[in-house]
């Protein structure tokens, strides 16, 4: 039991070698005392309080090893990892499916198991050892609780005039939460060729596409937007500085509310710079103290199955989840026909 973007001139600017930030630097392999880490966002909060935040704090003082921290969309950062593949930049590459997926499939990331490994669920680990979740999390969308009085309960009522101009999601093929609206979409509606002519009526009322998720619940929390994409971990900490977001699950055609697992999966880069440095904060991010911080600091779920968070956060996103239908979506067939996927909603919807 939770993003992603990219302006023209942020593209423009990583296509042309992208500074490194979080601890400084300005080359992956210039001090061997480093770890880089490329990051689907949501992790790392924005007043410094964020999982990421803490956890990276923790290990640099515990190893004297200093993290360096990029963060972008799933796709975005899998595409960067793609570009840099004949001199590897980042060591730990952490994304949303199926960009993780994505990811080992197109070889960028090497067989490593963290220690805690075996305490995860085979799900949410790759069969062949190239990528192992940190976080768990689950698909969502936000609203104004303070311009709507309850949350839309179907998909069919964001077709209303009420939500003119008032609906936008990240861009599919882009943000790993984009993605998952196409995801949801074809489950809720049962298949691709009903999602799509569902999400080609929607246009009438959305903004447009957006390649942050991340950026999308401000917007929301302000009464900009009505509602929006985003996840559980992301969406539930925002809520600490957002009093007016609110978390909400569509549901099918059934009548019943549904989501999906998004978990945040970590691997090890293929010929990374600082292998040894990312098996430590692979390690570190598994370790019990750091997943027992997840839902306290993160609003996240542990991935580990032996740790049972009881604190105030883990309440309330049992809480949120109670009476919530999880499926499984099929991430290979969606790894394999991804490409295809993002074509079919450009086509149907003009984006």
């Amino acid at each position: 039991m939770p993003r992603n973007r990219v302006p023209l001139a942020v593209v423009l600017a990583l296509l042309a070698g992208p500074a490194l930030s979080a601890c400084g630097g300005s080359s992956a392999a210039s001090d061997t005392r480093a770890v880089t880490v490329y990051s689907a966002d949501g992790l790392k909060g924005e007043n410094g309080d964020g999982w990421y935040d803490q956890v990276f704090e923790d290990f640099e003082k515990q190893t004297g090893i200093k993290v360096r921290y990029v963060e972008g969309g799933s796709g975005e950062m899998v595409q960067r990892a793609v570009r840099e593949r004949g001199n590897p930049q980042a060591d730990v590459l952490v994304t949303l499916p199926p960009f993780i997926q994505q990811a080992a499939g197109r070889g960028l990331l090497q067989k490593y198991a963290p220690s805690g490994a075996d305490q995860v669920a085979g799900a949410d680990k790759a069969p062949d050892g190239t990528w192992t979740s940190v976080v768990n999390n689950y698909f969502g969308f936000v609203y104004n609780k303070k311009e709507l009085k309850q949350p839309p309960r179907t998909w069919d009522e964001l077709l209303g005039s009420r939500y003119k101009n008032k609906i936008q999601y990240s861009t599919p093929g882009v943000a790993g939460d984009g993605t998952a609206v196409l995801v949801k979409a074809m489950h809720d509606f049962g298949g691709e060729e009903q999602a799509l002519a569902y999400l080609k009526k929607l246009q009438a009322n959305n903004v447009g596409p957006s390649a942050s998720t991340g950026k999308l619940a401000p917007k929301v929390d302000k009464g900009e937007l009505l509602v929006a994409n985003g996840d559980v971990q992301m969406n539930h900490a925002q809520t600490r500085t957002m009093p007016n977001l609110g978390i909400w699950f569509p549901s099918g055609t059934d009548g019943r509310p549904t989501t999906f697992a998004l978990p945040y999966a970590a691997g090890l880069v293929a010929k990374a710079p600082h292998s040894a440095n990312g098996r430590k904060l692979l390690d570190f991010m598994l370790a019990r103290e750091q997943q027992e911080e997840v839902s306290a600091i993160g609003g996240g779920f542990p991935t580990r199955r032996d740790v049972k968070a009881t604190d105030a956060n883990a309440t309330a996103l049992t809480r949120l989840m109670d009476g919530i239908e999880v499926f499984e979506p099929d991430w290979n067939d969606i790894d394999k026909n991804l490409s295809a996927y993002v074509e079919d909603w450009k086509s149907a919807t003009g984006s």
